[in-house]
């Protein structure tokens, strides 16, 4: 591990991102108390990951192909049970209207 004060890695900074990128590590330092460590950081994937690695890890079953109950159904297109209770604090007429500062 290289140990530097700020005005040496200052002075020299491609010289200790090259040794970084070559897997040395650098320690910067401000008055001598450890402040910041430089190190190479791991590279990206170059290559596409191959397709089918998990295949047979995961079962769907033959009921996630079954239709929905038609209170679920409603529930996603919007329409509201009539059996829901209102939410407590909700204004009168719902959510759709922005709210005033201080009310």
């Amino acid at each position: 591990m290289i140990v530097v004060n700020i005005f040496e890695a200052k002075a020299k900074l491609s010289e200790y991102l090259d040794m970084a990128a070559g897997g040395e590590r650098v320690l910067i330092c401000k008055r001598n108390r450890p402040v910041v460590e430089l190190h190479a950081v791991e590279s990206a994937r170059t290559t596409p990951r191959p397709v089918g690695l998990g295949r047979g890890r995961m079962v769907v079953p033959p009921s996630f192909f079954e239709p929905l109950p038609e209170d679920d159904l409603s529930g996603f297109e919007g329409a509201v049970q009539a059996s829901a209770a209102p939410m407590r604090g909700a204004p009168a007429g719902g959510f759709d209207r922005p709210r005033k500062r201080g009310q």
